[in-house]
């Protein structure tokens, strides 16, 4: 009190003493600084919050009795589950796609709270009958969940590839694994085989399933087969320009302003240090890139894949431009129209036409029988509406036009619009329509031992020529081709991220190891070589490691001859075998070398715990080294081939006989 008193009474002392001024400062500024903070701490959370964990309260709230679930990798398999999801419209049911890393599976026993539910999986197989990436949480759930899921209707459509040893695995696993947790088929597994015709398959599987629905829940068709539009079209006619996508996958401006982790969503823009052609003469193009990885906190091993973003050909771009009579510079957005949709745009919105047919969309692949299906409507001439219509059909002679026409004739949208001139369907319905451009993935080709801040890659260009006289180029192998390595203030870039492979070499250096990997097969032994070369100069004990490669001429396509050539002279390569197919009369490939080395591959493979590593093509060089090797072991082993098969199973879950194929 008494001090309160004298402040007052002392005209001459100053109101606030320093020690005041800076206490009060202080406190304004952790004001300041705690609400500043505050607001921006704010929009973080937004994302979680609004994202519904619950499919089965989303259908509830919104009115759906199907869900379809996708394990998708390259895009068909979502592209399939979002056809079946429109198709439930026409039978007066509502269904949704859904990605199973985004809802919590085990709600799928609650599935029985709404009437007349169904859950449809399409589900694809990824390498070594994997599940893909999207759908490994729910694969370990299957493994793990011993719940009943009784009431639960179920139904599954794999895709895969008759070429692979484990054809469909992950369709086959969930289909049989729901029985048995209570669930009940009401339709048969569906089998689409890639390596035939993926869309036929589905076609023929899906034309049954839906009346086979209809009887179960006692449903008659709409008869409505109009196509149902998912996106409306808004134009930006006066938009902020650094609002708008150019070509990032997620975050907007990603690509100016990098930030690690680098994934899916958020790709690395990698330097093109070195892009030289690998062969040294023949009609083909090989080529070997390296991608400078410095800051990216990536890291990789041996037998990893690097995923490339490639763009599309800019001229195929113009040309759709033209063809369609519009500007592809107008700024648009796809908007769903369904509202609870957790996939607001079907590509990454706002931007322009022609941003999204160089980035986001796949404008090479033949287009499906479900594009057909729905542009037919724009058709200005009734025989080609009833001839597109007559191709997304099951008719067996819908089928074999479809084959004909655009499978075997190669024919991308823009060969579909020119050569059927009455076809002039509005450019965003097209864009809606058309798959998503898909990341390619490629053996990295060196080790990270060695090149830390490197990564590198070994492609074949494609490049053919159709029947109706088109050159086709391949959308990947052509982008990297010109990525040219310069230093002349323009760098070339790859948008890439690192993809965790199980093809590794053995934990124990003094395992032996037999790699057989023709054509750019070799990659990821180049890797693994470069690997074995260290730890021996590291003084570690290393086992024999053992090459087959095959090529057609020794002095046109011998890739990497110098550097395999200088690894045997080092002794880091024990014994390098390579077949020259075409060098002479009789044609001589990797199996050939394998059988006249079956004493030695026995011993390494049965005594010394070899490890055997496969890579290239798996249509039939992948088939028929795997017959090899059930000859030797059936003749050096004296049994069976069906104890040589069992065998080569058993060496499979050991992780001792890896494959690392492409058809």
């Amino acid at each position: 009190q008494e001090d309160l008193e004298s402040i007052h009474s002392e005209e001459d002392d100053p109101l606030f003493s320093n020690l005041d001024l800076f206490l009060f400062t202080l406190i304004i500024g952790l004001i300041v600084y705690w609400f500043m903070s505050r607001k921006k701490a704010e929009p973080i959370p937004e994302m979680p919050m609004t994202r519904e964990t619950s499919f089965i309260e989303k259908m509830k709230k919104t009115g759906r009795n199907i869900v379809v679930f996708y394990g998708s990798q390259t895009g068909t398999a979502e592209e399939f589950a979002n056809r079946l999801s429109k198709d439930a419209q026409r039978y007066g049911m509502k269904g949704m796609a859904a990605d199973p890393e985004e809802y919590d599976m085990c709600e799928l026993s609650r599935l029985s709270e709404i009437d007349n539910s169904l859950a449809i999986f399409c589900m694809a197989t990824y390498g070594e009958g994997d599940p893909t990436d999207n759908a490994q949480d729910f694969y370990d759930w299957l493994q793990e969940h011993d719940g009943e899921l009784d009431g639960v209707n179920y139904t599954v459509f794999a895709l895969g590839n008759k070429t692979y040893e484990h054809y469909n695995a992950m369709g086959v696993y969930v289909d049989k694994r729901l029985e048995e947790l209570g669930a009940k088929r009401v339709f048969d597994l569906g089998m689409g085989d890639d390596d035939g015709n993926l869309e036929e398959d589905f076609v023929t599987w899906r034309e049954q399933f839906w009346p086979a629905m209809c009887e179960h829940f006692g449903v008659e068709a709409s008869g409505e087969d109009s196509s149902i539009r998912q996106y409306e079209l808004k134009e930006h006619n006066d938009i902020n320009m650094n609002k708008v996508y150019t070509g990032e996958l997620g975050r907007l401006k990603s690509f100016d302003i990098q930030k690690p982790p680098f994934d899916s969503k958020n790709p690395f823009l990698a330097p093109v240090t070195v892009n030289r052609k690998l062969n040294k003469a023949g009609d083909r193009y090989l080529m070997h890139l390296e991608l400078d990885i410095t800051g990216s906190k990536m890291r990789y091993d041996s037998g990893d894949h690097v995923a490339v973003y490639p763009t599309n050909d800019t001229t195929i771009v113009t040309k759709l431009g033209q063809v369609l009579g519009v500007d592809l510079d107008t700024v648009i957005s796809l908007n769903n129209l369904d509202e609870e949709s957790n996939k607001k745009h079907p590509f990454p919105c706002p931007t322009t036409y022609r941003t999204a047919l160089t980035h986001y969309l796949d404008i090479m692949h033949p287009p499906r029988t479900n594009v057909l299906y729905e542009l037919a409507q724009y058709a200005t001439d009734i025989k080609d509406q009833e001839n597109m219509r007559k191709m997304a059909s099951s008719s067996p002679e819908g089928k074999a036009l479809y084959q004909s026409f655009v499978l075997e004739d190669h024919r991308n949208i823009l060969a579909i619009l020119e050569d059927i001139p009455s076809l002039r369907p509005p450019i965003d319905h097209l864009c809606e329509l058309l798959p998503r451009l898909q990341a390619r993935y490629y053996s990295i080709a060196s080790s990270s031992k060695v090149h830390p801040n490197s990564i590198h890659v070994c492609a074949v260009l494609v490049e053919y020529t159709t029947r109706t006289g088109r050159l086709t180029k391949g959308v990947a192998t052509n982008w990297l081709k010109n990525k040219v390595a310069g230093d002349n203030g323009h760098k070339s870039i790859v948008p890439m991220y690192i993809r965790k492979s199980q093809f590794r070499l053995p934990f124990k250096a003094s395992n032996p190891v037999i790699m057989i990997g023709p054509g750019t097969g070799i990659a990821p032994f180049i890797g693994f070589v470069q690997e074995r070369g260290w730890l021996k100069e590291q003084g570690k004990e290393v086992g024999e490691t053992v090459l087959y490669f095959g090529c057609r001429h020794k002095n046109e396509d011998y890739l990497y001859q110098e550097e395999l050539e200088e690894a045997e002279k080092k002794g880091v390569i024990t014994q390098l075998n390579v077949a020259f197919s075409r060098d002479q009369e009789q044609k001589v490939y990797v199996q050939h070398l394998l059988r006249a080395n079956k004493e030695d591959l026995w011993r390494q493979i049965h005594k010394d715990n070899a490890h055997i590593y496969i890579c290239g093509d798996a249509r039939n060089m992948a088939r028929d080294v795997q017959t090899a090797f059930y000859e030797i072991i059936e003749e050096l082993g004296g049994v069976t081939r069906a104890q040589a098969t069992d065998y080569i199973k058993k060496l499979m879950t050991k992780g001792r006989y890896s494959q690392d194929v492409w058809s």
